[in-house]
Formats: C-alpha cells, structure tokens, sequence
C-alpha cells in the first residue's frame, strides 16, 4: 500500500511512518520545511513532501496515487490548518483512498458523547487562552471534522483519549461514544495511537467511524474484557 503520512515530522507522525515502514507500505510524508529534519532517521526510506499542510498544492502533491491518507489535524495558529488540510486531502485523494484522521476528544459525531464537567470546563479554558494567544484553533477542528463527517470518501475519524509516552501496550480498545465506561481510564500510550491509525487503514469496519481510542491495558479496558 502506498501511504501519505500528513504532519509526518511530529511525535505522532514519527510513529505513524514507523509503523507503516514495518507493515511494508510505501511511505510519503508531508511536513513543514523548517521539520523536515526531524524525518532524517526515515530520509532513505521514505519520499518527504515539505510544505505547510494547508497548502492545496502541497497536499495535491503529496496524496497523487495514495491507496490511504493519514492526517494528523493539528489546530495550530488561526489559518484554518486543520479545515484547510482536512479539505485538501477530501479534494484531492483517489476517490477510493482510505482516509484515516486523527483529532482530540473534544470531537463529536453525533452529539451523543458525554463528558465530565471537569472535561468540559478544560476545553473551553484552554480553547479561549489558546484563541486568545492565537495559538491553536480547537473550533476549527471541529470544523474540519464537520467536513470530513459529510463526505462521502472512506473516512475514519480517531478521537485520541489523554497521551502518554512509553513502550507500546497494543492495539488501543475503541468505542463509538465518548462516556462510555470502558473509555474511563482515559489514557493510551501515542505509539499505540499512532498503531491504531495505521491499522485503521486495512479495517474496513472503521469505515465512517468516529472510534474513541483507550490503551487495552488500562483498567477501564481491563475490566470491561473481564
């Protein structure tokens, strides 16, 4: 399979393109010029792309003759980067592509996820310090999400719980709704979110799934197995 990896160059992206390397896929990675450095552990054996992924021509490039997409939507600044690059790989990408994204909790599908107030509250105090440093956009992942949840391509939406480095536990456990008990823990290590992402292009059950992640090796996962 040949994949394009968009934000290849970031924590999650590094495990993306490992794992993807190890299931034998040919790997494009796409990131911006001033991170293409951080690819030089894979430069021999993967095609970068660099480029901002909100740039239409960047991501048009990048995704000619992929069988899958992943991207990572990253609300950074206020230039719409994650509607902007979300929009580029729907445009774009082979109309049977697998598309798999990755996004934060926060995302809903169908409005039937239920979270803590401790959950909430977070949101919007780190959404309106964020906007007001013009650091990040969590509305305009949102929208981007918004976008892909209306397309008819063959899309996966990953929903990552609270992140942790470390060896990795597994295939992470999944859920259609945020709240539900087996989600509890909250926890997954990123080089089993990264896992799941790539696994994800070879599922078809996922296709047009919006899957909450957890670690198999949490105690919410733990006890719902049991």
């Amino acid at each position: 399979m040949k994949v394009c990896i968009v934000g290849a160059s970031g924590k999650l992206g590094r495990y993306m393109v490992q794992h993807a390397l190890d299931r034998g896929h040919e790997v494009v990675g796409v990131c911006r010029e001033r991170s293409v450095k951080k690819l030089d552990e894979f430069k021999q054996r993967i095609t970068i792309v660099p480029g901002a992924t909100n740039d239409r021509d960047v991501i048009k490039k990048a995704v000619e003759g992929c069988d899958g997409v992943l991207t990572v939507l990253v609300p950074w600044g206020v230039q719409q980067y994650s509607s902007g690059t979300a929009q580029g790989v729907l445009d774009y990408a082979r109309p049977d592509a697998r598309l798999v994204f990755s996004c934060g909790w926060h995302i809903t599908r169908d409005g039937q996820d239920v979270y803590s107030r401790k959950f909430l509250w977070t949101v919007l105090i780190v959404g309106w310090i964020a906007r007001l440093l013009r650091l990040v956009e969590l509305d305009d992942q949102v929208e981007a999400c918004r976008r892909i949840f209306a397309s008819d391509t063959r899309w996966t939406v990953v929903r990552g719980s609270d992140l942790e480095e470390g060896e990795s536990q597994g295939l992470p456990v999944w859920s259609q709704h945020v709240g539900d008990p087996i989600l509890a823990s909250n926890i997954t290590r990123r080089v089993d979110f990264a896992l799941f992402m790539v696994a994800a292009l070879e599922n078809d059950d996922l296709v047009h799934e919006a899957p909450a992640i957890v670690s198999c090796k949490s105690p919410s996962a733990i006890a719902h197995a049991s």
